[in-house]
């Protein structure tokens, strides 16, 4: 079995007395595409920070068998990074982005990035001024993604922008990136978007890991119930992590299957990763008043 490109154990980011990442111990093989999944404020940014070097840490962790803090130079030669805000420098054109990151990366291939680039709408001779915000996005991902390295970690990497750019930039991810033995770590808030590109997720909540798993095993571990509203009480009773409307009326979500009298109440569906979500990671005022 291959090594894991992240190993952390222990790991925590603080700032002052605030704990951002508290004792968060997980690992990223190769090959995966992980879903970091948080509200504003859990600690999706600082973790990332962390991994790339950009924050101090305590704990242990290990990126591509490097410390981030101590090795990064040599580290961030295999690891490619888009912050949640990435700026290219507006006077440039694109052709001289491709000649700057020739001098700067070792592992860049400028034939890879005009290839991609064919993909989009972005010409080399354009400047990154005159581009939209979603061509840029495009643009950021082709210079990234032309280097030969084998971690890419995204942080909210289509912010802002509109439902087929967004596609655009996973398809692009996913096509041209992602080969089997390479890993992604993104952190986005439109789960139902990336959900089926993913094969792992990891949810944070207020600085804590509260699920790392396998979209496969989610599907066996985690039991939706659909039922109609005269069994409302009876589902209640089996307390499920959460309760939740569909359109064909309402749906129990239970953390492994509940006793069979109730599966007999409903029938199984596919739960959402949105619902696990909810069920994870919401604050105690809604886990009251779900219903």
């Amino acid at each position: 079995m291959n090594a894991p490109l992240v190993q952390a154990q222990g790991l925590n980011v603080r700032y002052g007395r605030k704990t951002a990442v508290d004792d968060l111990s997980f690992s990223i093989a190769p090959g995966r595409v992980v879903g970091l999944l948080g509200h504003n404020g859990a600690g999706k940014t600082s973790l990332m920070k962390a991994l790339v070097g950009l924050l101090p840490c305590d704990g242990s962790l290990s990126v591509l068998g490097l410390q981030p803090r101590r090795q990064r130079v040599q580290m961030l030669e295999s690891v490619c990074y888009i912050p949640d805000v990435a700026i290219l420098p507006r006077w440039a054109r694109v052709s001289q982005l491709i000649t700057l990151m020739q001098g700067l990366h070792p592992r860049f291939d400028a034939a890879r990035a005009e290839t991609l680039l064919r993909r989009t709408s972005v010409r080399l001779d354009d400047k990154v001024k005159a581009l939209s915000k979603g061509m840029v996005v495009q643009l950021h991902l082709a210079l990234i993604a032309a280097i030969d390295a084998q971690l890419m970690i995204l942080d909210e990497p289509t912010l802002g922008l509109d439902v087929l750019s967004r596609k655009s930039f996973y398809e692009m991810l996913i096509d041209e990136w992602c080969d089997g033995r390479r890993s992604v770590l993104i952190s986005t808030h439109q789960v139902e978007e990336i959900e089926t590109l993913l094969s792992d997720v990891m949810m944070l909540n207020e600085g804590k890991l509260v699920l790392h798993i396998s979209l496969e095993d989610m599907e066996q571990r985690f039991v939706a119930l659909s039922h109609d509203a005269a069994q409302a009480d009876a589902m209640a009773a089996a307390h499920p992590l959460l309760r939740y409307r569909t359109a064909g009326g309402a749906a129990a979500l239970f953390d492994g299957a509940p006793p069979p009298e109730v599966q007999a109440l409903g029938h199984r569906v596919r739960p959402s990763l949105v619902d696990l979500f909810v069920a994870l990671t919401r604050a105690p005022e809604i886990n009251r008043t779900q219903f």
